[in-house]
């Protein structure tokens, strides 16, 4: 199935309610396209994806857009923006050949494999001063900017000690996860790049000093650089302020339920913690910690899945130039890097 996706005249940018396309549209793609159209901040206007099925139900949320099996048509649309979701050996590709077009790019984590895929991308934006955004959703649950927050300010002292950890029950069902050219990395580059990012976003990206990581598959220790994927992983993240972050991650790992989700930051005077509710992978609870005492800063239910791109859409509208904190994706993909032995 192909349909002739033309570039029409007009504007560029719609100020307030931006065209966009979808490229590839999985679960996950289908999940925020969903947002989109309940908070109805942008008209979605063409969508692409090789996979006839998931065309069909991606029609089903835009029954209005123009449908492609070939991605590329999507960057010749009218468009002002583009969303990615597809396999992430093709987003680096895929994220610069729409920058280069002149579109607005919010794309899937991981936005690249490496480092230096992660630079070439920014470097890209920055060339096309278009807006790039990645889907690093955690930085958006309810509660977690309030914590943010309340450690800019000193509320918890001097943040000496991070623990986060993300350990999936099944792992991923897509083949491309699997095979190391393709996904770049295993359960680091999937659920590790959420617990990296949140990290160094927490800290206002402080600059890294030593980063150690023992990386396994199926209980089997994995050599670095890691020449296979890898199914658990764990990582310590030392910064030259002299605070520590501990990580851990890990797919079809037995832990008694569906997932343990759980990211802590210790200060000097208090404590905030985000943790998942009886082994979801959506319902949250954010508390702060005083000593034996705690508070809760936010629950569930919260829709926080689409935040991050329904904020790429309101900045897209008022502006969609690009912004310098596209930085951070490269610090982050540094850090996977150094995890991975690179």
């Amino acid at each position: 199935m192909s349909t002739n996706l033309a570039r029409e005249t007009g504007p560029q940018l719609r100020p307030n309610r931006p065209r966009l396309g979808f490229l590839g549209v999985g679960w996950i793609g289908r999940d925020r396209m969903a947002a989109l159209v309940n908070e109805d901040c942008a008209e979605i206007v063409a969508i692409a994806d090789p996979a006839t099925d998931a065309l069909r139900e991606a029609s089903r949320l835009a029954p209005g857009a123009l449908l492609s099996d070939r991605p590329d048509d999507l960057f010749d649309c009218a468009i002002d923006g583009v969303v990615i979701a597809t396999p992430s050996a093709v987003h680096a590709h895929q994220t610069t050949a729409a920058l280069e077009r002149g579109l607005a790019v919010f794309c899937q984590k991981p936005l690249a494999r490496t480092r230096q895929e992660a630079q070439n991308v920014v470097d890209a934006a920055r060339r096309a001063d278009r807006l790039l955004s990645v889907d690093l959703s955690y930085r958006h649950v309810r509660g977690m900017a309030e914590v943010r927050e309340a450690i800019r300010r000193g509320e918890l002292g001097e943040i000496y000690a991070l623990d986060l950890s993300f350990h999936n029950a099944y792992g991923p069902d897509k083949p491309w996860f699997y095979d190391l050219a393709q996904s770049g990395g295993g359960c680091v580059m999937d659920l590790g790049t959420h617990l990296v990012d949140l990290a160094l976003w927490m800290l206002d990206f402080p600059e890294v000093g030593h980063v150690t990581s023992r990386l396994y598959a199926q209980g089997k220790p994995v050599a670095k650089p890691a020449t296979q994927v890898e199914d658990y992983a764990v990582a310590e993240i030392e910064f030259r302020s002299g605070a520590v972050a501990r990580i851990a991650c890990s797919w079809r790992l037995s832990a008694g339920r569906d997932a343990v989700i759980d990211f802590a930051f210790y200060g000097t005077k208090g404590a905030a913690a985000l943790r998942n509710v009886d082994g979801s992978f959506w319902d949250f609870v954010v508390e702060r910690f005083h000593g034996t005492r705690r508070e809760v800063v936010a629950s569930y239910p919260d829709a926080w899945g689409g935040r991050a791109l329904i904020d790429w859409v309101r900045r897209l509208g008022e502006n969609g130039r690009f912004a310098p904190e596209a930085r951070q994706f490269v610090e982050v993909a540094a850090v996977v890097d150094r995890i991975y032995g690179r």
